[in-house]
């Protein structure tokens, strides 16, 4: 009985491992909506804040950035269009940042 019992105890860890890891993939693999979401709204502040006037170039990175990331999220490429999206929001951030110091008492 004791040896029925460790084998049902090593089963359900075990599948309780796999459970895990298919969850933990599954988070991982999912599309990056809100990452998508964060970098829209910080190239409309940028813009808000003079960005197409104050700092093109870098709003045209940012952009150009978000276009890949929905261009790898079509895709279906997730983890790419991520990555695309982090770095179009750091891009917007920037520009808003430089943006605002260059306004006379927008600092």
């Amino acid at each position: 009985m004791k040896e029925g019992t460790a084998r049902l105890k090593r089963s359900l860890r075990n599948s309780l491992l796999v459970l895990v890891g298919a969850l933990a993939l599954t988070a991982c693999a999912s599309a990056p909506v809100q990452e998508m979401s964060d970098a829209r709204q910080a190239i409309e502040a940028a813009r808000a804040a003079g960005g197409d006037h104050y700092t093109p170039e870098t709003l045209t990175e940012a952009r150009t950035l978000l276009n890949q990331a929905t261009d790898d999220l079509a895709r279906g490429e997730y983890a790419e269009a991520r990555t695309a999206a982090l770095q179009a929001r750091q891009r917007a951030i920037f520009a808003r940042h430089a943006s605002l110091a260059v306004q006379p008492g927008k600092k």
